[in-house]
């Protein structure tokens, strides 16, 4: 009697983090849906001059999303390049990238959050400077791209297939692409309520950590 094979579902061949950040970020939203606006008054990351600031916050906004779409396309591409950093590097040493790279993309956020808030104070424009205290941040997005750019720098020239536009070209294009992208929309402040210093935040930690593991010879171990 032949015994059946059975493989893997698309749940199953998920590596254990990705699969365990998706659950709890979707389940926070959900919490945010049932809850309301408390979530993010309490959650979400606050410029360190708010009176509504934690530090906290610098971990638990990484678990905080906007809408549905929002977490969608973070956790898709989470899902899509992490799982094949986790699977090299293992659970442990993926989830210390993960946490720093987002913990450090929050820093650098606050950071340029903190230099906005004194020149606005500077110039006296006092109602803006009161705006930019009040203005709460959400999301894995500086996490995410820490994992775009730990992709990159692993797996330079595998090709990668876009949807938008629909062209293909290797990782190490993309990631740059990316950056330039951010660093200009950032500087120019163009791209609305998007925290692209966040996102640059997540690549320059992530740029420094492998670094240093390739200075320890540690990378692929």
């Amino acid at each position: 009697m032949n015994q059946g094979y059975s493989r893997p579902g698309f749940w199953g061949m998920m590596s254990p983090v990705i699969k365990n950040l998706i659950i709890i970020n979707t389940v926070m939203l959900i919490a945010t849906w049932i809850i309301g606006e408390s979530m993010y008054e309490k959650l979400a990351l606050f410029p360190f001059e708010s009176p509504f600031f934690k530090p906290y916050q610098l971990i638990t906004h990484m678990f905080m999303h906007g809408d549905f779409w929002h977490l969608f396309f973070n956790m898709y591409t989470l899902m899509i390049f992490g799982t094949v950093l986790e699977r090299i590097w293992g659970s442990k040493k993926f989830l210390l990238f993960y946490f720093v790279t987002g913990i450090g993309a929050a820093l650098c956020h606050s950071l340029v959050l903190h230099l906005q808030y004194d020149a606005l104070m500077t110039a006296g424009k006092i109602a803006s400077a009161t705006a930019v205290l009040g203005t709460p941040t959400v999301g894995a997005s500086g996490a995410i791209y820490g994992v775009l750019l730990g992709y990159g720098m692993l797996f330079p020239d595998n090709r990668l297939q876009l949807i938008f536009p629909p062209v293909a070209m290797k990782a190490k294009w993309f990631v740059i692409i990316f950056g330039a992208i951010e660093l200009i929309t950032g500087l120019t402040g163009m791209g609305g309520n998007i925290a692209h210093f966040a996102h640059l935040g997540g690549m320059l930690f992530g740029l420094i950590m492998i670094l240093i593991w390739k200075k320890q010879n540690r990378l692929y171990h």
